[in-house]
């Protein structure tokens, strides 16, 4: 495969990473099947590396998790599968602050006890450790010893969208999917009926965009506050956001639950991520 100067030059950096935390060339990876871990699989296997995929399953995982599956294994990466349940973690149980620290912890612990042995290694990239940006879950990764060596090689979300397309990787412009938990304030217990709701209607507000042809617009639908559901875009496609387009994906969201969502409103967003963590420091 050839590469641009600048692409060859990243890749270089990934493999340097990648030799030292796998010096026998196999690691394990926390396989959620986000543009991150997928790139991270896709790469290391240009590198001449072998990956063990370890993907997480539960009801907080959001997104498409087949074709995530679907790519691993038309890529003949060798997968394994875990079910977890975040509701038993009291951190995510009780819905505070540090939800997301003991929901990894508890993750990435289960990923250690089937990774054979292997140094593990994660999606994190050097776009995910923004000075003052709250990600506890980042502590629990150290406190467990976990590699991150997109973080390490230096490479961020740009650089990933940049080097998952000039290597030909499928779907090189995937959106972010993360955790259906981060849709509810700190403070809100989550159960299981909640997170199933929002995941359905998520689907369904996919579903409408992608027949528009808008299937690149991101979005988020979130529980604000108690009968307040709100549908949040980024304000970076306004162009695209015609009224129509927001009505019918409003609409979608509302028919799969309408005593949960009969209120929703929609809301045009100057940044998707990070929502709750800029309300709690206002």
């Amino acid at each position: 495969m050839t590469l641009s100067p600048n692409g060859a030059e990243l890749m270089e950096r990934l493999r340097v990473v990648l030799q030292r935390v796998a010096p026998g060339r196999r690691f394990a990876l926390a396989y959620s099947g986000g543009l991150d871990s997928r790139f991270l699989s896709h790469a290391s296997g240009l590198l001449g590396f072998k990956p063990l995929l370890i993907h997480v399953t539960g009801v907080h995982v959001g997104g498409d998790e087949n074709l995530a599956l679907s790519w691993a294994r038309r890529q003949g990466f060798r997968l394994k599968l875990i079910e977890l349940d975040p509701l038993d973690v009291e951190e995510v149980a009780r819905g505070t602050r540090e939800r997301c620290y003991g929901c990894k912890k508890a993750t990435f612990s289960a990923i250690r006890r089937e990774a054979e042995g292997l140094p593990v290694c994660d999606g994190t990239n050097h776009s995910d450790v923004s000075p003052g940006v709250w990600r506890p879950g980042i502590r629990a990764l150290k406190e467990l010893g976990i590699e991150s060596p997109l973080q390490e090689a230096r490479l961020g979300k740009p650089e990933i969208h940049f080097l998952a397309a000039e290597t030909g990787m499928e779907r090189p412009d995937q959106l972010p999917e993360p955790c259906l938990l981060t849709r509810l304030p700190y403070g809100r217990a989550p159960t299981v009926g909640t997170l199933l709701k929002l995941k359905r209607a998520e689907r369904a507000v996919r579903e409408v965009l992608r027949r528009a042809g808008a299937s690149q617009l991101p979005f988020r639908l979130r529980l604000v506050a108690p009968g307040r559901p709100e549908l949040h875009f980024s304000i970076a496609f306004a162009k695209e956001l015609t009224p129509a387009l927001m009505e019918s994906a409003r609409q979608a969201a509302v028919s799969t639950a309408p005593e949960d969502f009969s209120g929703l409103a929609c809301r045009v967003l100057d940044t998707l991520s990070g929502y709750y963590d800029r309300q709690s420091q206002g």
